[in-house]
């Protein structure tokens, strides 16, 4: 039986960004630069085929990210099968979607005073947009929400994915935020821990984040505090093979308390640290920990 192209040749990696105009893809792009990758913007879906066989031929092409938007055009009806022959020629594409919400976009449209890529007004247009893009949006290995991102920490989140663990196989950020401040869009599970006693009703614990001593000492003194992070780890350590067994390379693991400061910046710094010592490769970022 002959072999095929994925046992003869070792490939390198294909990242397939993408995602709503306006969300960050240019900037995502610069960040897979920054780490070394070969980056295109706005290769046509169609020659995805043809540069891959290229990449088997030139050393420099290794480690690709190719950016896709939708000035290429209603693509997604041809999307699966060029996927389908990216992974006939023994790669396996991972799909980065970038989002924002309705209103950062318009705001940004608004700042640059760019024309969006539809020619639309630019609220018609990103009604438009989702719905082209919801196919592809589902396909996505992972979902970066950028509404309230800065540069840096996006390039946080992108260093993130480019070091997952083969023995794994999947990359999982740990994700700290305040309900009053919004849900991540990003999230894949989330956990409310509003239920835990709030150090900022204590005087001397007000100003404090769950990164300092005093707020871990006091939080560990409470009842079933210890016991709910027990038994939250081994739920996940139950769960998240089954979500490998799936295919799944990236999961966003969002810890929530009111305010983002104390009680869900304690609960995610020391889950991260559990899901790490078991051999996860893990990223921890706390979103409204400065707000």
């Amino acid at each position: 039986m002959a072999q095929t192209m994925a046992e003869t040749k070792e490939t390198g990696k294909i990242f397939i960004v993408t995602g709503m105009s306006g969300a960050g893809k240019s900037q995502a792009l610069k960040c897979f630069e920054d780490f070394g990758y070969y980056c295109i913007d706005n290769l046509p879906v169609g020659l995805f085929p043809a540069f891959a066989k290229q990449m088997q031929e030139k050393k420099y092409l290794r480690h690709v990210a190719l950016g896709v938007d939708i000035r290429e055009g209603r693509y997604v009806k041809n999307f699966n099968s060029v996927l389908d022959s990216l992974i006939h020629e023994g790669y396996e594409p991972k799909i980065i979607f970038l989002d924002a919400t309705d209103e950062a976009i318009v705001r940004r449209f608004s700042e640059t005073r760019h024309r969006h890529p539809l020619g639309k007004t630019i609220q018609e247009a990103i009604k438009e947009e989702r719905a082209i893009l919801s196919g592809i949006k589902t396909k996505a290995n992972r979902i970066i929400d950028t509404t309230k991102l800065k540069l840096g920490e996006l390039k946080e989140i992108i260093s993130g994915l480019l070091e997952v663990k083969q023995a794994k196989e999947m990359q999982l950020s740990v994700v700290s935020f305040g309900y009053k401040h919004g849900l991540p869009l990003d999230a894949d599970i989330v956990m409310d821990v509003r239920f835990l006693p709030n150090p900022y009703y204590v005087p001397e614990l007000k100003e404090k984040t769950g990164l300092d001593k005093e707020i871990r000492d006091y939080l560990d003194s409470k009842y079933g505090c210890k016991q709910f992070l027990n038994i939250y780890t081994r739920q996940l350590m139950m769960i998240l093979p089954l979500y490998i067994k799936e295919g799944k390379s990236y999961l966003t693991i969002a810890i929530g308390c009111t305010g983002g400061h104390h009680r869900s910046v304690y609960v995610a710094s020391q889950l991260a640290k559990k899901l790490l010592d078991s051999g996860y490769s893990v990223s921890e970022y706390h979103r409204d920990i400065r707000r």
